[in-house]
C-alpha cells in the first residue's frame, strides 16, 4: 500500500491479477474465463507484473525516440516495460533485476511478444513452466539484438497447452546493453490467482526469518545525504567556516517497526536536526545514535531506552563532530570523531578518526592515528573493530579506501580488505555474517554518497581484489570489482547501503525504491530481495532491537602513562613477502622510517596535479613527509627498532647507496608500550609467520634501534631547504638561464621562484626527471620500479659528462632521498595566499588576470599539470620570466612591474617554501584549534593513567571546571 509517505509489504505480496484487456477482465478471480491475454501495458502500469528482484528507474516507460538515432521507437501503442529508463528519461544500464508476470495456464501453445536490448545471456525475457512443488524451469528465452529496436518474437510450444507458466523479465548486466526490453505479449489462456504464483515460496520462507518474526526493527529517517566531495562527506560542519556547510539537510526520527503487526512508532524525532548512525546494545535494552540537533549545533553521542525512554547525551565537545557509535563488550563506546582536526589532501574535508570513551562520556581518546579518515566501524567475533579508512600515500586518492581491523585499545591496526584495490573507490558499512568467516559491506565510489552495492566478501580468497568477492547485490556489480577507476560503482542501480546481517542466509538493507530515497529490504543470500517498509523522505540503518551475543573483550596492549612515548616495531625477514623481484638476499641494508602527518590547514583554491591539493604541495601527490630516521637491517633480514607512537609512518628498504628498494604506499600506526611486527615486505597476511625465523632472527636478540633523524633532527621535508642547495652549490653554473646546460631541451636548476614553486622543481617534474610513482596506481609496486633507481636525474649524473660533477656522499644521498619520498616540495600546508592561484601565488586573480591578457598565457590554467608551459614567471629574477620573452614596449613595461609586485609581496609576507614564513590568519585559527584539542588529548591520557574520570569541557563547566571523579 502506497499513500503519499508511507508502503509497507508485509507477508505475501499481492499480484494484482485483474488485466485491463481490449476484451474485457480475464483473471481467475473474475470467473477464471479462458480467451486472449494481453499485456501491452498501455494503462501506464505493469498489469499485475511486479518487480521481483533488484529495481529499475521508468519500468513502464512511453519514451517516443531511440536514444541513439533518435528513430521513432516500434512499440505497440504508448507504453513498453524496460529496465534502461531513469526517471529523467535518460539511459543507465546500471539497473538490475527481475520483472515476474502472474501464472497463466495456457490453453494454446503460441505466444508473441516484442523484445528488445541487450543480446547477452544476463539479459532476456524468459518462459518458465512452474511445477506442483513450487519450482520451476525455463523453457525458452528472447534476448535483443543489441539494438533498440524491438524484434517481434514467436514461440510456438504445444506441448505447453494445460500448463502453469510465467515471464521474467531478466537484467544482471551492468555493461553496455546491458538492458532489455518488451512489449505487446500476447497468450492464450486464464491467470492462475492465489497460490502457485512465481516467488511465493520465497516470499514466505524469507518473512518466516526467526528474527524478523519476533523482534521489531530500528531505523532513522532523514533525507539522503546531499552530494559532496567524497563519500564520507555527510556531517558537512557549521564550526570554523568550514565550506560544506550549507549542505545540511534537517528533518529526521528514529524510529521502530513491528513487522508482525506492521505498527511503526517513533523513539525519537529531530525535526531542525538528523539521527543516524544507531548501534543496538547486546541485551538489546537501549540504543546509541548520533544526533545534530540543528544546523548551528554539531553531531554528538546520544543514549536512548528501546521503549524511548532514559534519553542522554554522552558527548559535548563544542566545533566537533562524534559520529558512527559502537558498544564494545566491556561497555566501552568507540566511535568516529573530527577531535583531531584534519583535512584530506586532496582537497577541503574535515575529517575523522576512531576514538574510545567510558559508558557515561568519561576519559574519551583517540584509538586512530591515519591521515584521513576511519568510520563505519563494527565488531567481530573475536572482538576486533572492523572499520573503513581512507588514506594514501604515493598513491591515487581515489581507491585507497579499504577495510582495516583494530583492538579496541587501539593496537595492531592492519589491513582487511580492499586497500590496493583499485575498484570500489570505497568499501563502507563493514559486519561480520554470523556463523561464517565472511563480511558484507557496501561497494561505494570515492566521489559519491555512501551507498552503492552491496558484497560478501571472504578474506580467506585474497586480501584484493574480484575473488574474494564471493557474490554482490546487484549481482552483475562483481564484474565491476576491479574495473575502471575509484569511480566504477557509481553507475550501479538500484542502490544499497546499510547491510545488517541477520543470520547466514539473510540479511536487511537499505534501498532506493522511488529516486534518491530509500526503502527497508529484506534480501536473502541467493539474492531474493523484499521491501519491507518505506516512508519518505527515506528509511536507514535497519538493525533488529533483539539480543545478540558479546564478543570477547582483547587485553589492553597499549600504556597511557604520560613518559611512554614511543611503541616498537620489528620485522623478521625483510626479503619474505611479494613484489621483490630483483631483490637479492644482502641488497637490503638499512630501512628508513619515514613520517606523513596530518593536514591541519586547507586553501579555498588548489593545484592540479594527478588529483587537487589545496593548497600546492607537489607536483604529483598530495603529502609532505618527516623523516624519523635510518636504521640496519641485518645479515638474516631482520629489524628491530622504535618509533614515536600515535604518528602515521610508513618504512622504506634501502641499499648500500641509501637508495629505496621498496616502499610501502600506506601508513602504520603503533600506540605507546605496542610492540608490532611483521614477517617481511607485503608479505601474506593470511597465513601464520614461521616461528623458527622470529625464534632466530638476529635484531630481535638485541635492543630495538633507536631514530636519530636525518642530517639533523626530524623534521618536515623542504624541497628548497634540502635539495635546492645541492644545485646551487654543484649544478648551476652549468644549468641556469641562459647558460648551455639550460638551453632548450636542457635542465634549468636554479631555485628562482615561479607562480607555485621553483624552477628546478618544475623542470625536473615537467621533463619526467624524477622517477618518482606520484600519486600512483592501486597496485602495490614491484621492487626498484619507482624512485633514484628509475630517475632521468640520478643516470645523468652518473654519465660521463657529468664526471667533473663532485658530489659529496650527503649530496647524493640528499637527492635521492627526495626523489624517494615521491620529490615533494612544500614541507607545510599552511598557506600565505590562501585565495590565490594554487594557495602559493603571490599574485591575486586580477594580477595574473592583467598579465595573461599582456602576455597571452592564462595563467589559471597553469595550477594544472597538464597544460603547464615551464617556469613562466620569476619572481627573484624578474627579466628573466618567460612570458615576458615575446613583449616590448608598454606592454613588457606593465607586465614588468606586475612581476616586481609579486616579487615585493613575497618580500612582505614569505610563503612557505621560504625563511620567515607566516600562516595566513585563516591557518593561524586552524593551527590553534588543533592545539587546543590535543591539549584536550593529553588531559584525558593523564587521568586514565591517573585512574580518574573527566569528561568534555561543557560537563566539567557544570560539574565545576577542573573537577575530576575517582
Amino acid at each position: 500500500m502506497r499513500t503519499n509517505s508511507k508502503r509497507m509489504i508485509f507477508g505475501l505480496q499481492v499480484l494484482v491479477l485483474c488485466l485491463a484487456v481490449s476484451g474485457g477482465c480475464l483473471a481467475e478471480s473474475c470467473g477464471g474465463v479462458s480467451g486472449e491475454i494481453v499485456y501491452d501495458f498501455e494503462t501506464g502500469d505493469l498489469q499485475g507484473w511486479s518487480v521481483v528482484e533488484g529495481g529499475f528507474g521508468m519500468v513502464v516507460c512511453d519514451r517516443d525516440t531511440f536514444h541513439n538515432g533518435g528513430a521513432k521507437y516500434n512499440k505497440q501503442g504508448k507504453y513498453f516495460v524496460s529496465t534502461l529508463e531513469t526517471e529523467q528519461y535518460s539511459p543507465s544500464d546500471g539497473y538490475t533485476g527481475v520483472i515476474g508476470s502472474p501464472v497463466m495456464e495456457l490453453d494454446k501453445g503460441e505466444i508473441t511478444l516484442k523484445v528488445g536490448g541487450g543480446s547477452s545471456q544476463q539479459t532476456k525475457v524468459a518462459l518458465y513452466v512452474l511445477n506442483d512443488d513450487g519450482s520451476a524451469e525455463e523453457v525458452a528465452a528472447a534476448h535483443g539484438n543489441n539494438i533498440e529496436k524491438m524484434e517481434t518474437v514467436r514461440w510456438d510450444m504445444p506441448e505447453l497447452v494445460g500448463k502453469r507458466v510465467f515471464v521474467r523479465v531478466v537484467d544482471s548486466h551492468t555493461g553496455g546493453w546491458g538492458h532489455i526490453t518488451l512489449d505487446d505479449f500476447q497468450a492464450h489462456g486464464k491467470i492462475v490467482a492465489g497460490a502457485g504464483e512465481p516467488g511465493r515460496l520465497e516470499r514466505e520462507a524469507i518473512l518466516s526469518n526467526p528474527i524478523v518474526k519476533k523482534y521489531p526493527l530500528i531505523f532513522v529517517t532523514r533525507n539522503q545525504y546531499r552530494p559532496d566531495h567524497h563519500n564520507t562527506a555527510t556531517f558537512f560542519p557549521s564550526y570554523n567556516n568550514e565550506y560544506n556547510d550549507g549542505r545540511f539537510q534537517p528533518g529526521g526520527a528514529l524510529k521502530k517497526l513491528d513487522v508482525a503487526s506492521g505498527k511503526v512508532s517513533t523513539l525519537l524525532e529531530a525535526k531542525e536536526g538528523v539521527i543516524r548512525d544507531p548501534e543496538v546494545y547486546f541485551d538489546g535494552s537501549k540504543i546509541i545514535f548520533s544526533m545534530r540537533r540543528s544546523l548551528s549545533d554539531s553531531y554528538h553521542i546520544y543514549e536512548i531506552n528501546a521503549d524511548g525512554t532514559g534519553l542522554r547525551q554522552l558527548t559535548f565537545a563544542e566545533k566537533v563532530d562524534d559520529i558512527d557509535p559502537l558498544y564494545m563488550p566491556d561497555d566501552t563506546i568507540v566511535f568516529s570523531s573530527s577531535r583531531e582536526p584534519k583535512y584530506c589532501m586532496c582537497n577541503r574535508h574535515i575529517m575523522c578518526n576512531l576514538y574510545k570513551m567510558g559508558p557515561d562520556g568519561e576519559n574519551i581518546h583517540q584509538i586512530g592515528k591515519s591521515t584521513l579518515f576511519e568510520g563505519h566501524s563494527s565488531l567481530l567475533p573475536d572482538g576486533r573493530i572492523v572499520y573503513d579508512r581512507w588514506e594514501y600515500v604515493d598513491r591515487n586518492f581515489g581507491d585507497a579506501q579499504g577495510l582495516w581491523t583494530v583492538n579496541p585499545d587501539g593496537t595492531n591496526h592492519a589491513v582487511y580488505w580492499g586497500n590496493n584495490t583499485n575498484s570500489p573507490g570505497g568499501v563502507l558499512d563493514p559486519r561480520a555474517v554470523p556463523g561464517t568467516q565472511q563480511i558484507i559491506a557496501t561497494f561505494s565510489s570515492c566521489h559519491d554518497r555512501p551507498w552503492g552495492a552491496l558484497a560478501l566478501v571472504d578474506r580467506r580468497l585474497g586480501l584484493d581484489g574480484k575473488e574474494p568477492v564471493v557474490r554482490t547485490w546487484p549481482a552483475g556489480a562483481r564484474e565491476l570489482v576491479g574495473v575502471g577507476n575509484y569511480d566504477t560503482f557509481k553507475r550501479v542501480m538500484p542502490k544499497y547501503e546499510d547491510p545488517y546481517p541477520l543470520d547466514d542466509k539473510y540479511f536487511l538493507c537499505s534501498r532506493t525504491v522511488k529516486g534518491e530515497q530509500m526503502g527497508i529490504f529484506l534480501v536473502d543470500m541467493n539474492g531474493k530481495e523484499f521491501e519491507l517498509y518505506f516512508e519518505e523522505p527515506g528509511c536507514f540503518d535497519p538493525m533488529p532491537l533483539s539480543p545478540r551475543s558479546r564478543p570477547i573483550m582483547p587485553v589492553e596492549m597499549r600504556s597511557y602513562a604520560s613518559g611512554k612515548s614511543e611503541g616498537e616495531f620489528y620485522v623478521t625477514n625483510v626479503y619474505e613477502g611479494t613484489h621483490m623481484l630483483g631483490v637479492k638476499r644482502g641488497d637490503v641494508k638499512w630501512l628508513r622510517v619515514v613520517e606523513s602527518p596530518e593536514k591541519r590547514t586547507r586553501t579555498m583554491t588548489a593545484w592540479s596535479g594527478q588529483g587537487t591539493e589545496w593548497p600546492a604541495m607537489g607536483w604529483h601527490d598530495f603529502n609532505n613527509k618527516r623523516i624519523l630516521g635510518t636504521v640496519p637491517v641485518e645479515e638474516d633480514g631482520s629489524v628491530y627498532f622504535e618509533v614515536p607512537a600515535e604518528k602515521f609512518v610508513y618504512f622504506q628498504l634501502l641499499d648500500e647507496n641509501k637508495q629505496m628498494v621498496q616502499s610501502m604506499r600506506s601508513g602504520a600506526i603503533v600506540q605507546p608500550g605496542e610492540v608490532r611486527g611483521c614477517v617481511g615486505c607485503h608479505e601474506s597476511r593470511v597465513k601464520a609467520p614461521p616461528v623458527a625465523e622470529y625464534k632466530t632472527a638476529k635484531a630481535l636478540k638485541r635492543e630495538p634501534s633507536r631514530l636519530e633523524g636525518w642530517y639533523g633532527a626530524a623534521r618536515t621535508f623542504s624541497y628548497v631547504r634540502e635539495v635546492q642547495p645541492v644545485f646551487d652549490g654543484k649544478c648551476i653554473k652549468c644549468h641556469d638561464y641562459g647558460t648551455p646546460g639550460g638551453a632548450k631541451g636542457g635542465l634549468i636548476l636554479s631555485g628562482d621562484k615561479t607562480n607555485t614553486f621553483n624552477t628546478s622543481y618544475n623542470e625536473l617534474w615537467r621533463k619526467n626527471y624524477t622517477g618518482a610513482v606520484g600519486a600512483g596506481p592501486a597496485a602495490i609496486q614491484q621492487a626498484y620500479s619507482w624512485g633514484s633507481h628509475k630517475s632521468k636525474l640520478v643516470a645523468a649524473l652518473k654519465k660521463e659528462m657529468h664526471k667533473d660533477v663532485k658530489l659529496s656522499d650527503e649530496d647524493y644521498e640528499r637527492i635521492v632521498t627526495w626523489l624517494d619520498i615521491n620529490a615533494p616540495y612544500y614541507s607545510e600546508y599552511s598557506s600565505a595566499y590562501p585565495g590565490n592561484l594554487a594557495g602559493r601565488s603571490p599574485l591575486d586573480n586580477d594580477q595574473l588576470g592583467r598579465l595573461g591578457a599582456l602576455t597571452g598565457y592564462n595563467f589559471s590554467a597553469y595550477a594544472g599539470y597538464d597544460r603547464n608551459k615551464g617556469p613562466l614567471i620569476n619572481y627573484d629574477r624578474p627579466e628573466l620570466s618567460g612570458c615576458l620573452a615575446k613583449l616590448s614596449g608598454e606592454k613588457y613595461d606593465e607586465a614588468l612591474v606586475i612581476i616586481l609586485q609579486g616579487k615585493r609581496n613575497l618580500a612582505d609576507r614569505p610563503r612557505a617554501d621560504m625563511s620567515g614564513h607566516v600562516p595566513c590568519d585563516d591557518d593561524k585559527m586552524r593551527l590553534a584549534w588543533y592545539e587546543r584539542r590535543a591539549e584536550e588529548e593529553r588531559r584525558n591520557r593523564d587521568a586514565i593513567a591517573a585512574g580518574e574520570k573527566v569528561y568534555d569541557e561543557r560537563v566539567r563547566r557544570e560539574k565545576g571546571e577542573g573537577r575530576r571523579e575517582r
